[in-house]
């Protein structure tokens, strides 16, 4: 299938000019290229019309959640009848197994995963390996750390058509293999479940279940189901394929000859210890490592297996993982959004990931395939796209040197915004005086972007603004993924007035509404304070014909200065631009609509945080009959949030997470009581 590029508008301003160049360096086969946008100048439609006009299998790569997830929102509107992926991280939270020599601690791998975004990890491989053309995939660089044998995933895809021979044990077992669950009760992503002749699987991967009719030993017929109404969606006379769980597959042969290498790995590994007279380390290795294994011949995978990856993947020692860049065919199109930010962060993923698995080995908590278990390297990473183009509005010298020095820029704007205009003002009472324009584009209907030094300041900031009847959120790295969607969705709905962060309020963020964005301490030199972080900061206000920038800073620093004499000369450009065609800037200011349609990722949220409020901060489950939402709820609606609230209880008690369990038990005490207030 082609991409059917859906949007009403053409592209204008340097837009035309910027595409077909671009278009026509993938053509040739020009391996890197850059695209030097200013901030607002269309660059992501820029670079939809180059895929589509390309017609390559995309991966658009950026720097952090937040972007990511707007950008998924923005091609999802560009391309709503194509194959738009999303691959970040899937951990809520996560931290790595570590050993501190020093002072003899072993810290224990601790994670919560996100089961809505390992659902779009798994969609977007299996869509990859469905053969489609038609696929651009966001992702934060998480795609290149390691996962699963491409070949290994694909060979353990389950075709189910109509006809087709099929013992209905032999397609359970086939199931198990690759790695659904047997469920008689609840019905989750990732089980199945048998009710005579009829075998009902729910993909991990989708939000529909699939049910398979038998008769005798055939195939009679194929459905798409709604998993929790079992109505039925549609039938597939064609068939349907089924992918695998897990990105971490595989076959039972595959098993066998891992278990045989770990076995032989950690005989030599505790020879090497007692070599060396550390019975200590050589007795760790031997009891961890053979726990691990039982685990593994029982169950098909243990705490930690990923490192065995390499034993798993058939990979020799010192070899890079595979990765989802393994997924892509030959001939895809890399998109690295941001890239002066994206591009050193993948270089730095590799040695901190080292340096950690570095001492578990030497103490005996790892085998030395721990060390293959890993992000891909800088040079292993340049060695795996084809095609490149980097997009930011302040390149690095080694995009620029990648492209030969070539640079396609794009500085207007076809709504003929001017980059804005800025005022610089003493630090002293920043505070009052930030107040003062808080409170005039409060006035004007406008929203107002903040950015601190440290995480402290933008949470104390917050406080003090609420305490004096400001709406303001702050938004940090310690914030959920998909809550910081949620925030940056109420700003632009006007739920909230100001937004404080440190540096995430910067690279790729479409906020129209935003007119004002204040720089605290501009003059602290520093990463949050350097030429590029100023201009990417400053580049927020550029979508509204209102936008003002103020840096708080007592001194003029050579970075203030750089990032000031290339807005001004943009501004200019762009002033002489909308002159001679006559061109009145304006602000385009999304619809509620559209708005949700583009923080859409935020509705993944798991909804235990919508369906009931949380006890207050004495842990008093009293305070649900305070909330005003739960208190306008009708007896309807109140049983439906005790189902809601028994399952969250029976998963936090499943998960072994007793702590949250008993809360959730206090407060389906409370709710229960207020339900029976009602009847009466």
């Amino acid at each position: 299938m082609e991409y059917l590029l859906t949007s009403e508008f053409k592209p204008t301003g340097d837009q035309p000019t910027a595409i077909a160049k671009l278009v026509e360096g993938v053509n040739n086969g020009d391996h890197a290229q850059v695209l030097l946008g200013a901030t607002g100048t269309g660059k992501t439609f820029t670079m939809a019309n180059v895929i589509a006009q390309t017609g390559k299998p995309a991966l658009v790569l950026c720097h952090n959640k937040t972007l990511a997830a707007q950008l998924y929102g923005e091609f999802k509107a560009f391309f709503p009848n194509n194959a738009v992926e999303y691959y970040i991280s899937y951990y809520d939270y996560y931290q790595p197994e570590a050993y501190i020599a020093s002072t003899d601690v072993f810290i224990e791998k601790d994670l919560a995963i996100n089961q809505e975004i390992e659902k779009l990890r798994l969609h977007t491989t299996s869509t990859l390996l469905s053969g489609r053309r038609d696929v651009i995939v966001i992702a934060s660089v998480s795609c290149i750390y390691g996962i699963g044998n491409p070949e290994e995933f694909a060979k353990n895809v389950i075709f189910l058509k109509p006809g087709m021979r099929y013992t209905r044990n032999n397609l359970l077992y086939q199931f198990v293999q690759i790695l659904y669950s047997r469920t008689e009760v609840e019905f989750t992503r990732g089980s199945f479940r048998v009710k005579g002749d009829t075998v009902d699987v729910f993909p991990a991967y989708a939000d529909y279940a699939i049910r398979i009719y038998f008769f005798g030993d055939e195939i009679e017929s194929v459905h798409k189901i709604d998993p929790i109404s079992g109505k039925k969606l549609s039938d597939e006379a064609n068939g349907v394929a089924l992918y695998p769980a897990n990105l971490f597959v595989t076959g039972k042969e595959t098993l066998n000859s891992a278990i045989k290498q770990i076995q032989d790995d950690m005989v030599l590994q505790h020879a090497y210890f007692e070599k060396e007279g550390r019975d200590s380390e050589a007795k760790r290795i031997m009891e961890r490592t053979e726990f691990d294994l039982e685990m593994i011949r029982e169950l098909g995978y243990c705490s930690g297996i990923e490192n065995y990856s390499r034993y798993f993947d058939g990979r020799t020692p010192g070899s890079r993982p595979f990765c989802l860049l393994d997924y892509f065919p030959d001939d895809y199109l890399l998109v690295v959004d941001e890239s002066h930010a994206t591009m050193p962060q993948i270089r730095a993923m590799w040695g901190g990931d080292r340096s950690r698995k570095t001492a578990l080995i030497e103490y005996g908590f790892r085998l030395p395939s721990a060390l293959d278990n890993r992000p891909l390297t800088f040079n292993e990473f340049e060695s795996m796209f084809p095609q490149v183009v980097y997009v930011s509005a302040t390149p690095s010298d080694y995009e620029l040197t990648q492209a030969g020095g070539v640079v396609v820029e794009q500085v207007i704007r076809p709504t003929g915004l001017l980059d804005p205009e800025i005022d610089i003002r003493p630090s002293v009472n920043q505070i009052d005086d930030l107040l003062d324009e808080v409170d005039e584009r409060v006035k004007m209907g406008d929203r107002v972007l903040v950015t601190t030094l440290t995480k402290r300041m933008a949470e104390e900031l917050s406080k003090y603004m609420d305490r004096l009847g400001i709406k303001v959120e702050y938004v940090h790295s310690d914030v959920k993924t998909l809550d910081r969607v949620e925030i940056l969705r109420k700003l632009r709905l006007g739920e909230i007035d100001v937004l404080i962060g440190v540096n995430l309020l910067r690279e790729g963020l479409d906020l129209p509404e935003v007119s004002l964005v204040a720089i605290l301490d501009a003059d602290k030199e520093g990463f949050l304070r350097d030429q590029r972080s100023l201009i990417q900061t400053m580049g927020r206000a550029a979508r509204n014909d209102r936008g003002k920038v103020i840096m708080y800073a007592d001194r003029m620093t050579g970075s203030m200065q750089r990032a000031i004499d290339e807005t001004n000369r943009r501004r200019a450009t762009q002033a002489a631009y909308n002159e001679e065609h006559g061109i009145t800037p304006r602000t385009v200011r999304k619809s509620h609509a559209e708005i949700m349609g583009q923080t859409a990722l935020s509705d993944y949220r798991v909804l235990d945080n919508q369906a009931y409020a949380g006890p207050d901060d004495n842990g008093s489950a009293l305070a649900l009959a305070a909330e005003p939402v739960v208190a306008m709820m009708n007896r309807t609606e109140l049983e439906k949030l005790i189902k809601t609230t028994e399952k969250q209880m029976e998963a936090a008690a499943k998960e072994l997470d007793f702590l949250q369990a008993a809360k959730l038990r206090d407060e389906l005490v409370a709710l229960k009581t207020m339900l029976k207030g009602k009847r009466e």
